[in-house]
């Protein structure tokens, strides 16, 4: 059986950053992509607000650029997905499976599998995800300035975006599918006093319009069965995201979404020499820099964990 220092599930910002810190910690770390290697910044397009570059970076080309930076350190990155794990709650090596065949061990793991946004499974939205269709209004919201959007959602991320792209487009479109939101009163009052924000309530998306881009959205309202088109540049979905988290259920203390939770201020979770990284335990920021931040987090505190291990072991 395979036994390595570090081994890092996921790959992303979250992920790449923690094997270029391991690697340069000579900890010889191996990641394993998962279904997406590069994670959600591969079905983006323009990325204007990563530091250190001016000009802006696709997406996919920006996580290319990640993984070459950690392998030219010394990380061993390979395609292939975890599917199973046996952590061990009292200190000792973990094992994990890939792809249902091979396990190895590991004296650290750390996870950066991420999240997957929910989207509302229609075509159009697919087919234009990226030319005007958006589960992130914080990363892509910047795209239609001066322009007029339409977000779909009710709770509190939905306002708190609704809230963000009032500020910089001219007409903002909320579409609700009850007859109220689930957002909190506080932020249900922030959204109402905005004027350039409109709540559809009773409203469901039956179509996004355009051939190459978003050019309006076709609604219904689920009460009387009208439907109507609205001129839209942006169609932002904010209806929630499901952290790839569910192989470690057994192990793991998650909150009721299935976020991983960390201790205060660290990467480390409750099993001795397991960390977590990115949007597998973060639900307030979910953005590619501070997934990267705690993938450096993650790095330095399983060099720190595996110093002290050390240090007991020859004790």
């Amino acid at each position: 059986m395979e036994k390595v220092e570090c081994l890092i599930i996921g790959s992303g910002p979250a992920g790449y950053t923690a094997a270029i810190y391991a690697a340069r910690a000579d900890m010889k770390p191996v990641v394993y992509e998962g279904l997406q290697p590069g994670g959600q910044l591969t079905i983006t397009t323009d990325v204007e607000n990563y530091p250190g570059y001016p000009d802006g970076i696709m997406g996919p080309e920006m996580m290319e650029n990640f993984k070459k930076q950690a392998v030219r350190l010394g990380a061993d990155v390979r395609f292939g997905m975890i599917t199973s794990v046996k952590f061990d709650k009292d200190g000792g090596n973990h094992f994990v499976t890939v792809d249902g065949q091979t396990e190895i061990e590991a004296e650290t793991v750390i996870i950066s599998t991420g999240a997957s946004a929910k989207w509302l499974g229609i075509p159009s939205e697919q087919r234009l995800n990226g030319s005007g269709v958006s589960a992130c209004a914080v990363c892509d919201g910047f795209f239609y300035r001066g322009h007029d959007v339409a977000i779909v959602g009710a709770g509190d991320t939905a306002a708190e975006e609704a809230s963000y792209l009032s500020k910089i487009c001219k007409k903002v479109y909320m579409l609700v599918r009850r007859d109220e939101m689930r957002a909190s009163k506080a932020m249900q009052h922030r959204v109402n006093s905005l004027e350039n924000v409109e709540i559809l309530y009773n409203t469901e998306t039956d179509e996004i319009l355009g051939d190459t881009s978003v050019e309006g959205v076709r609604v219904v309202n689920n009460v009387t069965g009208e439907k109507k088109e609205i001129p839209i540049h942006g169609f932002f979905v904010a209806i929630g995201h499901k952290p790839n988290t569910d192989i470690f259920k057994d192990y793991l203390k998650m909150n009721d979404s299935g976020y991983i939770i960390t201790h205060p201020d660290s990467t480390k979770t409750d099993i001795p020499g397991v960390f977590v990284s990115g949007d597998a335990q973060d639900f307030t920021y979910r953005q590619a820099v501070t997934a990267a931040g705690t993938g450096c987090m993650a790095a330095l505190d399983a060099e720190r964990y595996l110093s002290a291990r050390g240090m007991t072991e020859e004790a």
